[in-house]
């Protein structure tokens, strides 16, 4: 299954509809999606009955994900598989939500199909409104509240009136928690960044026109709903935890918001254990962890789209190198030594050829694609034989 090719919905509808279900009730599914980072807005992993045929980037996680949580909600809260009732009610769910807005221009390359539909609408669910230039250099793209549209719609699928004033309701809450969450404590370099995060992914509410004065703990205290008030728990925990540790005042105040939450100190000490072990399972992998200036942030963005182009079209890469020996011997000759200019521009002409012949490596032909080549020549050797790289030490 690839989650950026056309199809992927169809495929992975095929794939669960007629299997037993991976989940024995809504809390069960829930602590698998808060395993994957799903939960917290950090899509680190996917569920492990999904197979996929590459290694999957963050919003290839996050669209999985966001599928599994509703696929499965359904199935729950309906005791119903059949998937193509599924994808009408899901789609129906966001027409409701007023998020199924598809540009004029992309509209006239989506099929009628409601599976074709929902994958460009899970995509724009996905990836935060921001330009190009600036997902680019911020490795954090993907939407961070994507949890609140499951929340939503376990609630639409038994009262679906006014469901958009309740979205907007749950977001409020949420960016408040967070934002309270995170002035409990002493401020360090993440915070900013990680409330950017927040803000960025409301999707119901402007966030810079609230008012944080505590009035959100009355309607918080009013929630009776569990599966609501333990996310807004875990992301409290998400947004006091620093450096591996938890000083008392941030402790102080989780314990306060999980008690109005309903919950007792050993359900609140559980959930700020479970953040911890997740921050030290993957704080190398969480992009708003690394402090990096917009240099290295952009050379990290490029590898990892190099890199998963290069993946997707191995054997296609495979062929052309095999076709052009005297280019082989010049990405061989690079390894050791610095070519010479002519060595040098004969070898980028000659890629860029290799490119124009695969569509998806269009990327490196545009205006300055050329300066993908150093990042590109780096991760060759990973499709040539051992023989290419004299060094190359097996794992």
């Amino acid at each position: 299954m690839n989650p950026s090719a056309p199809g992927w919905i169809t495929k992975f509808g095929s794939e669960v509809q007629d299997r037993p279900n991976h989940y024995k009730d809504v809390t069960d599914l829930y602590q698998g999606l808060k395993k994957t980072g799903f939960v917290y807005g950090i899509n680190t992993d996917i569920p492990k009955f999904i197979e996929t045929a590459h290694s999957l980037s963050e919003d290839e996680k996050a669209k999985l994900n966001l599928l599994t949580a509703l696929y499965y909600t359904y199935r729950l809260e309906k005791g119903e598989n059949d998937f193509t009732i599924f994808l009408e009610v899901i789609f129906a769910f966001y027409q409701e939500l007023r998020v199924n807005q598809i540009s004029f221009l992309a509209s006239l390359f989506v099929e009628k199909k409601t599976s074709t539909q929902l994958e460009k609408l899970i995509e724009s669910r996905v990836y935060l409104d921001d330009n190009v230039i600036s997902k680019t250099f911020n490795s954090i793209i993907t939407n961070s509240l994507l949890f609140i549209d499951v929340l939503l719609f376990k609630r639409y699928l038994k009262h679906s009136e006014g469901i958009y004033q309740y979205a907007q309701t749950l977001e409020y809450l949420a960016i408040n928690v967070t934002y309270h969450a995170l002035h409990s404590k002493e401020k360090n370099k993440n915070d900013k960044k990680l409330a950017q995060l927040f803000e960025a992914s409301l999707t119901f509410i402007d966030g810079s026109a609230q008012h944080f004065d505590g009035s959100y703990r009355e309607r918080l205290l009013k929630n009776k709903t569990p599966l609501e008030n333990q996310y807004f728990l875990d992301i409290a925990c998400l947004s006091v935890w620093e450096d591996h540790s938890l000083e008392y005042q941030e402790s102080d105040f989780i314990f306060g918001i999980g008690n109005d939450l309903g919950f007792q100190n050993k359900q609140i000490a559980l959930a700020l254990e479970e953040v911890t072990y997740f921050f030290h399972k993957n704080a190398d992998t969480i992009p708003f962890l690394k402090d990096q200036n917009l240099a290295l942030q952009f050379y990290d963005s490029m590898s990892k789209i190099v890199n998963k182009l290069i993946l997707r079209n191995s054997k296609r890469l495979q062929k052309e190198l095999s076709e052009s020996k005297e280019l082989v011997s010049l990405i061989s000759k690079s390894t050791i030594k610095e070519l010479t200019p002519d060595e040098r521009k004969k070898m980028q002409h000659q890629l860029l050829d290799i490119f124009k012949s695969i569509p998806s490596l269009a990327i490196f032909i545009l205006p300055g694609g050329a300066v993908l080549l150093p990042i590109f020549i780096k991760l060759i050797p990973k499709l040539l034989p051992s023989s290419f790289d004299d060094n190359r030490i097996e794992k």
